[in-house]
């Protein structure tokens, strides 16, 4: 096992390509891509979601249609198997609401 030497770049390009989909509503369905059908797991406030299908059950049934978000740090550790591990964060605002909320979120 060997740590990915590409880590920060490889962090960088999947935070923006992530972003990119789910800030767009027409692009949100497409993110089902990036998770697993059995393995990838999701916590939405509390709320702990398993494999793709419910991940994405999730996604589609949050209600804003606009998102502005900044980000202000993206993380990238690498792992011993070769993964990488992301920590995003930032400040967000959905429609109009206000004011914009802090996040944080960890691929």
């Amino acid at each position: 096992m060997a740590l990915n030497p590409q880590y920060e770049a490889i962090g960088k390009g999947f935070v923006q390509q992530y972003y990119a989909l789910f800030d767009d509503p027409n692009q949100r369905p497409n993110l089902v891509n990036m998770y697993n059908v059995e393995l990838s797991f999701m916590t939405f406030e509390g709320v702990q979601l398993q494999g793709s299908v419910k991940i994405m059950e999730k996604l589609n049934s949050l209600t804003f249609q606009k998102i502005n978000r900044i980000i202000t740090a993206i993380d990238s550790q690498p792992m011993f198997d070769g993964g990488v591990l992301i920590n995003v964060l930032g400040r967000l605002q959905t429609d109009e609401d206000l004011p914009t909320l802090m996040f944080k979120h960890l691929f």
